[in-house]
């Protein structure tokens, strides 16, 4: 197979939203402008200089929440997940060539609307933005697979996953 041209990755976009746009309806059918006031409420950012990152829009932080809330995510998987796949990329309206932002301003982010008591008025929003479309929100799980090597039979002695005799002893004797 010959190297991949831009058409081809147009072609390749066009066909994953052809076959699962769920995320894509579901970011169509909310009106996200209008979570603006509340988000700029919460997100108190103190600086001390102009100095270092800009900080990112607000909304951009609020559609990462959603997506943790929805896949039940930590912040590290939401970061992971965020940059890996091009839906959560999409939906939180960045493209390929963008900085995602990592666990850590998400997490401030969070804090911050806590601190300013605006968290339960933007989710029951939410909520009511859901139904207005006829839409409900059930939360789902990504689950990932995890390789762990075991040992096959031409593996040697050594490499089986046993103690010896004198390491049982001293964990008994630990206990």
């Amino acid at each position: 197979m010959g190297e991949r041209g831009f058409w081809d990755e147009r072609q390749r976009v066009g066909k994953l939203k052809e076959k699962k746009p769920v995320l894509k309806r579901f970011s169509d059918s909310i009106r996200w402008e209008s979570f603006l006031p509340l988000l700029e409420m919460g997100y108190t950012l103190e600086r001390k200089s102009n100095a270092g990152r800009k900080r990112i829009d607000p909304l951009l932080f609020f559609k990462m929440l959603e997506l943790q809330q929805l896949f039940t995510l930590s912040d590290e998987e939401l970061e992971f997940q965020s940059n890996d796949r091009r839906s959560f990329e999409e939906f939180v309206g960045l493209g390929v060539m963008n900085n995602i932002p990592d666990s850590t301003p998400v997490n401030f982010f969070r804090k911050s609307l806590y601190k300013t008591v605006v968290i339960e008025e933007l989710c029951e929003k939410f909520e009511a933005c859901l139904r207005e479309n006829g839409l409900e929100a059930r939360a789902g799980q990504i689950i990932d697979a995890t390789w762990v090597p075991i040992p096959t039979p031409k593996a040697s002695a050594k490499q089986c996953q046993h103690n010896s005799r004198e390491e049982n002893k001293e964990f008994k004797a630990g206990c």
